[in-house]
């Protein structure tokens, strides 16, 4: 799939900037989009080190496999080829916490990381497995408690009510992670989308992947078919306690500072408890981990600092991995962007899309969206200065914005980063949770604003 999606791209720019006389423009975008994927490479990279680190940590102290056991019901019925205790369980879900919070630089090592554990279990090397794909999808429609960075554009606008779109995008992206689900589900059934037979090449080293997995979890620390029993160390106790205790009194201070006699924020974005209850959560949650998992691991006796070192070494092979895909996608993206395919196809959907009542202000915006999220962002700027941050088609961009993902970026990072090249249907299902995405937005802002 990715494979003529990304031809598809190339040949049309090209086309479509040699009409437009516009092949200076699609040389820029190429050259461009190849500095930029190096460059969001190496910014990933020392973000990378920290999360893998603290995910060593938390794997090794055993927090992880309780995370996961603890919410067994819910993965089994998601991802039902991934053993319960496997550690790909608490990777996925902390990276979904960490996309329900907003935690974005936080959330793709996270991601990386369940991405790495779920191949372990994957007996087609270079073929996405039915759980990626699931997991890639939820990915790229993850429910939003906040969009914080809509909310910000609003009010740095002047909007007299910018956290009201905090209620559209939690119902959008209600949508758009439900129909994510259930398309991957049911694409995974269909013919099409089955893999393609395995080389010969794959097929011999298949025992020899299965043989590094298993060995893994003949590791003692990483055994994981019931959550460890041992509790960690007194002094362990004590100290978590305390420190659970500080940071329950950091949040109640930032959700209810009238209690401490302390001023309100002046943010027209946390005048409401619930905004407010968000954004301390999103604040506090790094700084929690942070210092968390450091301590319940040196508590059950694991040499925190090694540890964090060994697991920070893995981001260098997870960039290196990355890199190629990163550009070769980019690339194409900006070739299409420069040669003016959206302008063009914006002009071609524009007939169809007025009698379903969909604003045509928002079709570049609904069209870039799975493409770029910093040329998103823009197209969301300009909408919301030219109209106005209070109107509500600039209101209805903010929450498509926050209840989207750019699918093409996720997909090559993710998939990059284990050497996966034939997607199957995660695109798809990306895509068309995306749609949905989109289209809910449209409905459920006109409904409500």
């Amino acid at each position: 799939m990715l494979n003529y999606i990304w031809l598809a791209l190339v040949l049309l720019a090209v086309a479509i900037g040699g009409w437009n006389a516009q092949l200076k423009e699609v040389t820029n975008g190429a050259l461009d989009g190849a500095k930029t994927a190096v460059t969001i490479a190496i910014g990933l990279w020392g973000v990378m080190a920290l999360w893998l680190g603290v995910m060593r940590l938390a794997e090794r102290a055993g927090l992880v496999q309780r995370i996961a056991y603890g919410l067994r019901p819910l993965m089994l019925r998601l991802f039902p080829e991934v053993p319960a205790d496997h550690p790909a369980m608490g990777s996925m879900l902390m990276n979904m916490a960490a996309n329900m919070l907003g935690l974005g630089n936080a959330a793709t090592p996270l991601g990386l990381r369940a991405m790495r554990d779920l191949e372990s279990l994957n007996p087609r090397p270079g073929v996405a497995s039915n759980a990626m794909c699931t997991f890639l999808a939820i990915n790229t429609s993850s429910v939003q408690l906040i969009p914080a960075t809509a909310i910000a554009i609003l009010a740095a606008a002047g909007s007299a009510r910018p956290t009201v779109i905090v209620g559209t995008a939690f119902f959008a992206t209600l949508c758009a992670a439900t129909v994510a689900v259930l398309s991957a589900k049911f694409f995974e059934r269909l013919s099409f989308f089955r893999p393609r037979r395995v080389t010969i090449e794959t097929e011999e080293k298949k025992p020899q992947r299965e043989t590094v997995a298993a060995e893994a979890f003949d590791d003692e620390t990483l055994t994981l078919s019931t959550p460890p029993l041992s509790r960690p160390a007194p002094w362990g106790m004590i100290v978590m306690a305390l420190l659970g205790v500080f940071f329950l009194m950091l949040f109640l201070r930032m959700v209810m500072p009238e209690v401490f006699r302390l001023p309100l924020p002046t943010d027209p974005a946390l005048q409401n408890p619930f905004s407010r209850m968000v954004n301390a959560l999103s604040i506090l949650a790094i700084p929690f981990l942070l210092s968390f998992f450091p301590v319940y691991a040196a508590a059950r006796g694991i040499k925190v600092y090694d540890e964090f070192v060994e697991g920070a070494k893995e981001s260098f092979n997870v960039i290196l991995r990355i890199i190629p895909f990163l550009v070769t996608m980019l690339v194409a993206i900006g070739m299409f962007k420069g040669a003016g395919g959206i302008d063009l196809l914006t002009k071609l959907l524009n007939p169809i899309l007025r009698p379903l009542h969909f604003p045509p202000e928002l079709v570049p915006m609904a069209l870039m969206r799975p493409l770029s999220g910093s040329a998103t962002l823009a197209l969301l700027t300009d909408i919301v200065h030219r109209l106005g941050p209070d109107n509500i088609i600039s209101l209805t961009a903010a929450t498509i914005y926050g209840s989207t993902e750019t699918t093409f970026y996720v997909a090559a990072v993710y998939f990059g980063s284990v050497g996966i090249k034939q997607t199957r249907h995660a695109i798809p299902a990306g895509l068309l949770a995306d749609l949905t995405g989109v289209i809910a937005s449209v409905i459920i802002c006109r409904a409500v604003l």
